[in-house]
């Protein structure tokens, strides 16, 4: 038996998940239609019903699968980065990567919580995200010593999100380099400050 013979067909879920990722990420989340979608996956209205309950789970499943794809991502830069300065510098390096994709059409969770209502599943898992990405930069803040790491790990949170806004509206990958160049000043005067 061949590989792709033997490779399992994607489930109905995983299709829906795929052309959720590549519809709503490029045109918007409440742009695109769950005919729309269902056309895309291949499958049957049933299906997306059946998996999902509706269209706003879907969404929260789609931010979830890019919340995973992103923290997979940025922690596998920490991962290889040597220092406790260069984990921390090492997100921005990530980010900046992503930039350069021509796939990038800015943050998912930025444009999907644009269209939500306050409380709902898009909101919460956009929220989700945005507190994993706050409590990386604090913790990699202690790790390296900075004697106020809350402080620092809101400022380099400011920082990635407002180089990934400036990366999408200004249609400048650069704008990963800036973002890095700029978190290195903030880490050392930071650090400075506990010695």
């Amino acid at each position: 038996m061949t590989k792709a013979l033997s490779a399992k067909a994607p489930t109905a879920r995983e299709r829906l998940l795929s052309a959720a990722n590549e519809l709503f990420y490029a045109e918007g989340v409440q742009t695109v239609g769950i005919d729309r979608i269902i056309e895309h996956a291949g499958v049957a209205k049933a299906s997306l019903y059946n998996t999902f309950g509706g269209k706003e789970e879907l969404i929260r499943a789609y931010l979830g699968s890019r919340h995973a794809k992103l923290s997979e991502r940025l922690l596998r830069g920490v991962d290889a980065a040597d220092t406790p300065r260069d984990r921390l510098l090492a997100v921005f390096d990530a980010q900046a990567e992503l930039f350069a994709e021509d796939s990038y059409h800015g943050c998912a969770f930025v444009a999907a919580s644009a269209e939500a209502k306050h409380g709902s599943a898009i909101e919460e898992a956009s929220d989700a995200y945005r507190a994993w990405v706050r409590a990386l930069f604090t913790g990699l803040a202690r790790d390296a010593g900075a004697p106020d790491p809350e402080a620092l790990g809101r400022r380099l949170h400011l920082l990635y999100d407002g180089g990934a806004l400036s990366a999408r509206m200004d249609r400048d990958p650069s704008a990963g380099v800036v973002a890095r160049q700029t978190a290195a000043v903030l880490i050392d005067a930071a650090l400075a400050d506990g010695s």
